[in-house]
């Protein structure tokens, strides 16, 4: 791509790499072959902390599920991308930027409308698909610019510390069960340890910031429960989803970490929130996966939704414990000083100070609508 914009656009180039927890990536060697290539500058951001307080935890918040599956990893990490790269672009005098995406999917609209909204007036140059090839054209184009091409996996990855996406090849049959060569972050549930592996983890006003009483900062605790999940078969997921261009295209995903983070979330809020505020919370947290999935990490709606969720999780406080076993992640237990529980109100023992005798009056009134409502229609079809 970076020679290919040097020929048509017969411009220097400044590049940049945004490191946001991907497994294996050498950002020394991604710098030597882009000034190989002919780079004026190269930018290497180490965006982990930015990327985990500032996206992933917002999620965590909002239990963001897309379509009640996707976590959102990928999702997240384009607006930061945007962000970084229109910063430079600023900073270096560049008249416009560029980025890898295809033009059939989400992560080149997710880009380009946070870069525009930023700054409405940058130029965005869409290589792939401006030069229309195809695999086989880029790695021709590569050997005659004796462009080094690493060895390719059959799948298109992305990583990042919330997840990892593997698509392509024979996953885009959705029929098919993955094959096993698919997975890099969990083994086979049917591998997983025999032995029950219990964690207990603490949050304080929605962040998780405690494994089984030991205090992490917060890139240690999510690569630390991506590992133990990942080891005991959490977190695969398959999900045939629904793309912003229209497409519905099988996804396989492994998210250890968000997995077990959203479910022990979730279920503490649900303990602190009363029955209405969790209701409407669940439609404020589809809002807010649906926003940002499609491209709206900018919108105005989404700093609305934010100052609600905000505001519950400021009650979030407590600890939840989770029981694994291969591939299971079952919650077996929570407490919170935060809790609408009672427990001389929950008891069926003699202790309990709920009062019985009120639910006749209480059933009388709660049905009322509902039983006025079946007398008239039964009156209106005797009159038929």
């Amino acid at each position: 791509m970076l020679k290919w914009i040097q020929e048509k656009y017969e411009c220097s180039l400044i590049s940049l790499t945004l490191d946001v927890g991907q497994r294996g990536k050498d950002f020394k060697k991604i710098e030597e072959k882009a000034k190989k290539l002919g780079v004026k500058k190269h930018f290497t951001i180490d965006a982990k902390q930015e990327f985990i307080d500032h996206y992933v935890f917002p999620a965590l918040k909002a239990n963001a599920l897309y379509e009640g599956t996707y976590p959102l990893h990928s999702a997240l990490s384009r607006p930061l991308l945007a962000k970084w790269a229109v910063k430079i672009a600023k900073k270096e005098g560049a008249a416009a930027i560029a980025h890898g995406c295809t033009g059939k999917g989400n992560d080149q609209v997710r880009i380009t409308v946070t870069a525009y909204t930023i700054d409405p007036e940058i130029k965005i140059i869409q290589p792939v698909v401006e030069w229309g090839f195809n695999r086989e054209d880029e790695v021709e184009y590569a050997k005659k610019h004796s462009i080094p091409i690493p060895s390719q996996s059959k799948y298109s990855i992305d990583e990042n510390l919330w997840g990892r996406s593997i698509e392509c090849s024979d996953l885009e049959y959705p029929e098919m069960e993955p094959n096993e060569d698919a997975f890099e972050w969990t083994v086979n549930p049917k591998n997983a340890p025999d032995e029950v592996k219990y964690i207990n983890i603490e949050f304080q006003k929605g962040i998780p910031v405690a494994i089984n009483g030991e205090h992490m900062d917060s890139i240690k605790l999510v690569q630390k429960l991506n590992d133990i999940g990942g080891k005991n078969g959490i977190g695969r997921l398959d999900h045939l989803e629904d793309r912003i261009v229209g497409i519905k295209s099988r996804e396989i995903y492994e998210n250890p970490a968000a997995v077990l983070l959203i479910n022990a979330h979730k279920d503490l809020e649900k303990s602190v929130c009363t029955t209405q505020e969790f209701a409407f919370k669940s439609l404020v947290d589809e809002k807010w996966a649906n926003l940002v999935y499609s491209a709206l990490w900018v919108d105005p709606l989404k700093e609305d939704l934010d100052v609600l969720i905000n505001k519950v999780n400021e009650r979030v406080n407590g600890e939840v414990r989770l029981k694994l076993y291969k591939g299971t992640a079952q919650i077996v237990g929570r407490k919170s000083d935060w809790a609408l529980y009672d427990y001389n109100l929950a008891t069926y023992e003699k202790i309990s100070k709920f009062n019985e005798k009120a639910s006749a009056g209480f059933m009388e009134l709660y049905g009322l609508q509902a039983k006025l409502a079946h007398m008239i229609k039964k009156k209106n079809e005797d009159l038929d």
